[in-house]
């Protein structure tokens, strides 16, 4: 094989390598963007109790069950550093990502989230609700 016959190879399999790599990567598709977000932070009215966060944590999940919830994450408090522009006095956080404002609205009023009201609002001492739709 000729130096030009290798190189046009080895060019042509390198091509096609990056073509399949290509391919099997994740296509990002926008219809899979979810515009509308709900983030609540709870503040337990037993703040070192780790058996009421759980049990908070596990009635959050409970949320993912609702068709209109695109996406949900829980979260607690991370030991980032302290600053003046945070604040760490909650205990546990949900996120949740909605297609639109008729979702959201949906999210408000279904069983399953008037459950979770139901069965874990007991535990918590305060809640603050930031809802936004992007920019």
């Amino acid at each position: 094989m000729s130096n030009t016959t290798r190189r046009k190879f080895i060019g042509t399999a390198a091509i096609l390598t990056a073509a399949t790599a290509a391919s099997a990567l994740p296509v990002t598709n926008m219809e899979t963007k979810y515009p509308v977000v709900h983030h609540v932070f709870f503040w337990l009215k037993n703040p070192g109790s780790a058996e009421d966060r759980a049990k908070l944590i596990a009635g959050v999940k409970t949320l993912s069950k609702i068709e209109t919830v695109h996406e949900l994450r829980v979260g607690v408090v991370a030991s980032t550093e302290k600053r003046e522009v945070v604040d760490n006095s909650w205990a546990v956080s949900e996120l949740i990502f909605f297609k639109d404002l008729e979702g959201q609205a949906t999210y408000q009023n279904h069983p399953i989230h008037l459950e979770f009201i139901k069965n874990c609002s007991h535990l918590w001492e305060k809640v603050i609700v930031y809802d936004a739709v992007e920019a």
